[in-house]
């Protein structure tokens, strides 16, 4: 419970494997707060909004930005390559955003050009057994951070100490990027000093900036990146991201302690996709997973690849329920179901025979249990009530809230921002 005159911070994670669509309704209940800071990740995770005729895809700003009322942080449990954030806040600039609202802690690091060179690397040193990543350069960055070579928003104070350090640490990888093609040193160098100019003016004290908020009342939005089933520790390992994406993630990218968190909000796609390799037991192939891939427009917001697509996973949900420790969950995308007589729920994991949790979800002999439901034809875009969904839908959206035995507080029926039903 918050201290008396103390603000708030609720946490808004996706449930699944990213592109839940938690950007849309980050924007959506950003306009009951303050402020809403990112606690993890990188420009690897894309969140796309609609407001009006206004159409964002965000890959480092949170997403409140179009809130002018809200302030914007970017943890100290982030990744961010100066130059991906100045050319974001550039584009942000040119639509009439005023971007001094956004800062970004003295504890993030940064991804520079090596990073990604050794991210490109690593994947094609794997082979068939490539993960899939994004090749931006994310896990080289927590990897350096981790082994204490990383450099922070806030070395950009101290230029000499700044290229020294960048000198090193591409000294200590030339063998490992051969035949990757990369700036120069000096190249790098005189890039990063450059666009430390300009960012210097957004880096705080990411500790004290977030607290004295809460201290002075202010209320806390906490956004979460990619999903749950893709956190490091506890999603689908190796097949994962480079940080931790769950809710017990947002204390220490942003510096907070557990007793400051009240909500946890859960993003739940109203179907699964997938990104990249790893297991997916609820996938669906041919006719059925490309009709889902176009109707739901599934295709990487950063990197344009095609999602893989598949039926909602409640055994996956139940996981991230629990990881989570979700207080309410938020549907998105149930429009796009309509359309298909006949949908499905995996309800359960059965391996040789016996039933298993979602431990078993890479296992090549795991077999999954499917709840056929009924489908409806009605489109959904103009719905703004859970009462009035049609049947077949409100007992879709009843049948998720009763397996994942979380309450459901809305169901996004469309892209634009008011297109949601509670």
């Amino acid at each position: 419970m918050s201290k008396a005159g103390y603000g708030s911070a609720d946490v808004i994670v996706g449930i699944q494997w990213g592109d839940e669509g938690k950007g849309r309704i980050v924007d959506l209940y950003a306009q009951e707060y303050d402020l809403v800071a990112r606690f993890g990740g990188g420009d690897n995770a894309g969140h796309q909004i609609k407001v009006g005729e206004t159409d964002l895809a965000l890959r480092i700003v949170p997403s409140g930005v179009l809130n002018p009322h809200v302030e914007l942080f970017i943890g100290g449990g982030t990744v961010v390559s100066p130059n991906g954030l100045l050319d974001e806040l550039d584009r942000l600039a040119a639509i009439g955003v005023d971007i001094s609202r956004v800062r970004i802690s003295d504890r993030a690091h940064l991804v520079l050009p090596y990073h990604a060179a050794a991210d490109r690397a690593s994947e094609r040193a794997r082979g068939s057994r490539a993960i899939g990543t994004t090749g931006r350069g994310i896990g080289p960055a927590y990897g350096d951070k981790v082994a204490r070579l990383g450099i922070t928003f806030g070395d950009l104070a101290r230029p000499e100490m700044l290229a020294e350090k960048i000198r090193l640490n591409m000294l200590g990888r030339s063998a490992s990027l051969e035949g990757e093609s990369i700036a120069s040193e000096d190249e790098i160098v005189a890039a990063t000093l450059d666009a430390a100019k300009r960012l210097r003016g957004h880096v705080v004290d990411g500790v004290g900036y977030l607290h004295e908020a809460l201290e002075s009342g202010k209320r806390v939005l906490i956004e979460g990146a990619q999903g749950s089933l893709l956190d490091v520790g506890y999603g689908t390992y190796p097949y994962v991201t480079s940080s931790h994406t769950i809710a017990g993630g947002a204390c220490t990218g942003l510096g907070l302690g557990p007793t400051a968190i009240g909500r946890v909000i859960g993003v739940v796609k109203a179907y699964c996709t997938r990104v990249g390799a790893g297991p997916f037991p609820s996938e669906l192939h041919g006719e059925l997973g490309e009709r889902l891939r176009a109707a739901g427009g599934e295709f990487g917001t950063v990197t344009g690849r095609p999602r893989r697509c598949g039926w909602f996973d409640a055994v996956a949900g139940r996981y991230a329920v629990r990881l989570n420790g979700l207080t309410s969950i938020a549907i998105t995308k149930l429009d796009v179901l309509s359309g298909f007589t006949r949908l499905g729920i995996v309800t359960g994991y059965r391996e040789r025979g016996r039933s298993v949790g979602f431990a078993a979800a890479g296992s090549p002999e795991l077999e999954v249990v499917v709840e056929e439901c009924e489908g409806w034809s009605e489109p959904l875009g103009d719905v703004r009530s859970l009462a009035d969904l049609p049947d077949a839908a409100r007992r879709y959206v009843g049948r998720i809230e009763e397996l994942l035995q979380v309450p459901v507080e809305l169901v996004s029926v469309g892209r634009e921002r008011s297109q949601l039903a509670r």
